[in-house]
């Protein structure tokens, strides 16, 4: 498996008045920081190195887990300012060696098969891969259509009303060299500036898959996550 790079850098305003000032990926869940959930459950997928891309109060998260977490090295690409999530996974992407590499929300735990997933990548070989989960309320995320190959046909697309359909689950897989050849310098989105644009030249996948799915960035799955995280069994 592949290094994975986890986005923790977020202010997490929308959690602020439950959090203070903890950065919202070390959110205490069920008496445990978030991160440790998700690190957990990439360890279980044989991730060897984890690049955490941090910024606000980064101190937090670098004095909590140091150089390692339970055996699996750390290394960490600091913000000196803020960089939208496709300017931090272009920083981070410069502590990677690999070719194709893991890139995680570090605000969601999507319990998808992430050897599945990477295999899927590899074997379609797009530019890169979306992890993908059905909801039944597409409108707080934008949906996301794909074709009987895989690529992606619509990206983000909103919708005032309650429907079903699939949706950006926050896990990527990014052929590295391509990605930091291709890209902006300094702060842009990669949902909107480089997704938005590339699914029109046919040059992501999408690979749906029916597992847990939590995204803790408002109060009230934020909630939702003290007591369904003490069932997880991983």
């Amino acid at each position: 498996m592949p290094e994975a790079i986890i986005l923790a850098g977020g202010f997490g305003t929308r959690l602020q008045k439950v959090l203070g000032n903890i950065p919202k990926s070390m959110a205490p869940v069920a008496g445990r920081p978030f991160l440790e959930y998700l690190l957990d459950y990439l360890i279980l997928h044989g991730i060897n190195k984890f690049v955490l891309s941090v910024g606000y109060r980064s101190e937090f998260i670098s004095e909590h887990f140091g150089s390692e977490y339970r055996g699996v090295e750390i290394v960490y690409a600091i913000e000196e300012e803020p960089l939208g999530t496709g300017g931090a996974i272009n920083l981070a992407l410069g502590k990677c060696h690999d070719d194709h590499v893991l890139a995680l929300n570090g605000d969601t735990l999507f319990l998808a098969d992430l050897k599945d997933f990477y295999s899927k990548h590899l074997s379609y070989n797009p530019r890169i891969s979306i992890a993908l989960r059905e909801v039944e309320d597409i409108s707080r995320y934008g949906s996301v259509r794909i074709n009987n190959d895989f690529i992606l046909t619509a990206f983000g697309e909103k919708s005032a009303q309650r429907i079903e359909g699939l949706i950006n689950a926050g896990i990527y897989c990014i052929n590295r060299e391509w990605f930091m050849a291709n890209t902006l310098r300094g702060a842009f989105s990669i949902e909107k500036d480089c997704f938005g644009q590339w699914y029109k030249q046919g040059l992501i996948a999408g690979f749906p898959y029916n597992a847990y799915f939590l995204d803790i960035g408002i109060p009230e799955d934020y909630q939702r996550a003290q007591h369904e995280f003490e069932k997880l069994t991983y």
